[in-house]
């Protein structure tokens, strides 16, 4: 039997960071040793009030379809935060489409900008759905490649280089997965140029982890520049800010004229995102303290685990500003990053995502989670250490 299936689907390549996540649970199935560093999910639990909230709408049988973009408290809730945390003075309730989980709403996005030829820029190191996605709406995905010599920041001439008169949509993710980087405000000056430079070009900014910030950083949201703001989609959620993984509820807010076609999709094809799901993440909005020690447990794993890997001999840590990973360079002579991988998991025991993945092809990179426990953690340097040691021998 021969099927004529969609070309630009059957051509993606399957989620690197899913396969390795399933990959590693199998693993640590059967060698408990296995320490797994590749998931991109918060440890710890949902908050109690959450969950609290989430079973008394079960129980008083708020299980039936809601109708529109999401439940009108909820959007106003988003979008107040929008505007007082991130300074977008643009968004309103109408502005903010409730999505089940971040990436539909990246999707839902993407499909409502681009058309068939259309084409999708991106920064590398960069999530790995990104180029997925553009694939999917018959888009044309163009990496732009960040230099890891200079600090894997912006650059004018880096995004001139890659621009054509075909572009249509820029999406950038701070803080960044993989490399853990936020956006600086000089940067968001270069990205608010490139944008007025050219007018048929759409920013989106996926800032799913702005929550996760180390050192006093802050996250500076492009919509926040008035000028750009109705040519900027911003994408956030609560999976990483309040451990909502697999709750499946994210956002994204934009221009009416954005938000009217994506919505047209989102009818036909979710209907609706689960209510009492809505109701629930509503909460979060009462979960400051819950997120804040979340987050001091993250950087204090992070100076641990980033500080263990830079004394090994051999590797090379960035320091995340942000976000859960590590973004980890092996000085493993001539193997790549899928190779280092296989290297790494058979010598040491332990699992990440090769950097090949997000883009960067040059030397061995490994992305590693640190959202997990100390012991875990302890376990990974120790692992990593006595590998390199003996690769040297």
């Amino acid at each position: 039997m021969s099927l004529n299936l969609n070309r630009e689907i059957a051509a993606i390549v399957p989620s690197a960071s899913m396969v390795t996540m399933a990959k590693a649970k199998r693993l640590k199935a059967v060698d408990a040793e296995i320490v797994d560093l590749a998931g991109g999910e918060p440890d710890f639990d949902t908050p109690r009030k959450i969950c609290d909230e989430l079973f008394r709408q079960i129980n008083a049988g708020y299980t039936h379809y809601t109708v529109g973009n999401g439940l009108p408290e909820l959007r106003e809730k988003i979008a107040a935060k929008l505007r007082a945390e991130n300074g977008c003075a643009g968004y309103d309730a109408d502005s903010v489409i409730v999505t089940p989980g971040g990436k539909y709403a990246i999707y839902a996005a993407v499909r409502a900008l681009v058309n068939p030829g259309d084409e999708v820029m991106y920064l590398t190191p960069g999530w790995v759905s990104y180029p997925a996605i553009a694939q999917a709406a018959a888009a044309v995905s163009v990496a732009v490649p960040l230099d890891p010599d200079e600090g894997y920041r912006i650059t004018e001439e880096t995004l001139e280089e890659k621009v054509t008169s075909k572009t249509r949509l820029l999406i950038v993710n701070y803080p960044n997965n993989p490399t853990g980087r936020v956006l600086t405000r000089p940067e968001a000056e270069i990205l608010r140029g490139f944008v007025l430079r050219h007018p048929d070009v759409v920013l989106l900014s996926d800032e799913m982890y702005e929550k996760i910030l180390f050192d006093g950083n802050e996250n500076v949201s492009p919509a926040s520049y008035a000028d750009i703001a109705p040519r900027v989609v911003t994408v956030n959620g609560f999976s990483k800010c309040v451990a909502m993984t697999g709750w499946r509820i994210g956002y994204m807010a934009a221009s009416p004229e954005i938000v009217k076609v994506a919505a047209k999709l989102f009818q036909h094809t979710i209907s609706c995102t689960s209510g009492f799901i809505q109701k629930a993440a509503a909460v979060a909005f009462e979960c400051g303290e819950e997120i804040e020690a979340m987050r001091r447990a993250y950087q204090e794993r992070r100076d641990f685990f980033v500080g263990g890997l830079n004394a090994v001999p051999g590797v090379h840590c960035e320091m995340p500003e942000g976000a859960f990973y590590a973004w980890t360079k092996f000085d493993l002579p001539g193997m790549d990053s899928n190779q280092g991988g296989e290297y790494i998991l058979n010598n040491a025991k332990v699992v990440g995502v090769p950097g090949v993945s997000y883009g960067e092809e040059k030397g061995c990179w490994m992305r590693f989670s640190f959202a997990t426990d100390d012991a875990q953690l302890r376990r990974a340097v120790a692992n990593v250490a006595r590998m390199m040691k003996g690769l040297r021998k």
